[in-house]
């Protein structure tokens, strides 16, 4: 998913599963799995562009295990050789757009890496369909733990922790269609709602009201999919 965004202000990125490559005025940086909140204005710059690679994909286009990667927000001339990443930069800001470049940078990486594994894709699939970490470990033909460092190389993280975020994604996006908390709660696959309210306050920074409010009337972006909006219902996108 290609997305733009100005400048940081006061929002909050959210964690998702997924890692981001970005352009942000003329460098190109990796944002990690997150496994909390980020402050949006982590990385300073007044515009950002970005290509969001969904969990599991990005660690075969970078070259590094994703929990090398976790909670942090990194250089992408500290992960490959610097002229490499001059001539990268150079073919990405060579672009009117940024995001073309972005995504031909990441088109002829896989083109290299070759398709994601069929694996981690599967574990993706079941988590999100809120399968327990002993079905999906059963279902793949692995261990737990076994599936516990796979996962750690592909997610940044264990299974069950990639299962909550996934969880998480769902009941926000369920709030931000309207639904009543409960409803919410139950339609994500929470036990009730204060399980719901708890893995808000712990993944997220805050509490399901407060994120009803702050979304409601604001308008939806690619970025802002991942950010808390300001109580205002103004929203930033970094």
């Amino acid at each position: 998913m290609l997305w733009r965004a100005a400048g940081a202000g006061g929002g909050v990125v959210l964690p998702d599963g997924c890692m981001d490559l970005l352009w942000v005025e003329g460098r190109l940086l990796v944002a990690g799995p997150d496994t909390a909140a980020h402050p949006a204005g982590e990385v300073p710059g007044s515009g950002f562009a970005g290509i969001r690679l969904a969990p599991g994909t990005a660690p075969a286009l970078l070259g590094v295990p994703a929990r090398v990667l976790r909670d942090r927000r990194v250089e992408l001339a500290d992960l490959w050789p610097a002229a490499e990443v001059r001539r990268l930069t150079a073919r990405v800001d060579s672009y009117g757009d940024p995001r073309a470049g972005l995504e031909e940078l990441a088109r002829l990486r896989t083109a290299e890496s070759g398709p994601p594994d069929p694996l981690v894709t599967e574990v993706t699939a079941r988590l999100r369909a809120g399968q327990g970490v002993a079905a999906v470990a059963g279902a793949v033909g692995l261990g737990e733990r076994q599936l516990h460092r796979r996962s750690l190389d592909a997610f940044g993280y264990g299974p069950r922790t990639l299962g909550r975020i996934l969880r998480l994604q769902r009941a926000l996006a369920l709030t931000r269609r309207g639904l009543p908390q409960a409803a919410v709660a139950a339609a994500a696959g929470y036990a009730d709602q204060a399980h719901w309210t708890r893995e808000a306050r712990a993944l997220a920074g805050t509490t399901p009201g407060a994120y009803a409010a702050g979304s409601a009337g604001s308008a939806g972006s690619a970025a802002a999919k991942r950010e808390i909006p300001e109580p205002s219902g103004s929203r930033t996108t970094a």
